[in-house]
């Protein structure tokens, strides 16, 4: 299992969400660089955004979730076309970021 998961629940319908394409961009020096990107399975999920094996570095990095192109599929309209989540890997431990998504409000927190 990769080092950093995520999963979308799409609360507006009880369910996952299904297709979001994520973007694991690191800073460097100031400036965003993408890393890793997945698209959400069945379930929500991405766990293999990276390797394995890989370890990311002490540093800030965010993920951008594309919740427009989501939305848009279902003729739906939203607030938020990209929701941007940053966080801090301050060690080797695994880190699991959730997203609770609805068209006009989501929430977050680091789960296990």
């Amino acid at each position: 299992m990769s080092q950093l998961t995520t999963h979308i629940l799409d609360t507006s319908l009880g369910k996952p969400a299904e297709g979001v394409s994520v973007l694991l961009e690191m800073n460097h020096n100031g400036e965003w660089k993408n890393i890793a990107s997945g698209i959400t399975n069945s379930d929500g999920r991405i766990m293999d955004l990276l390797r394995a094996d890989a370890n990311l570095q002490t540093e800030n990095y965010r993920l951008v979730f594309d919740t427009d192109a989501y939305f848009g599929k279902q003729n739906k309209k939203s607030f938020y076309p990209r929701i941007t989540i940053e966080f801090t890997i301050t060690d080797q431990s695994h880190y699991h970021v959730p997203l609770l998504l609805s068209p006009f409000g989501y929430s977050t927190y680091r789960g296990s």
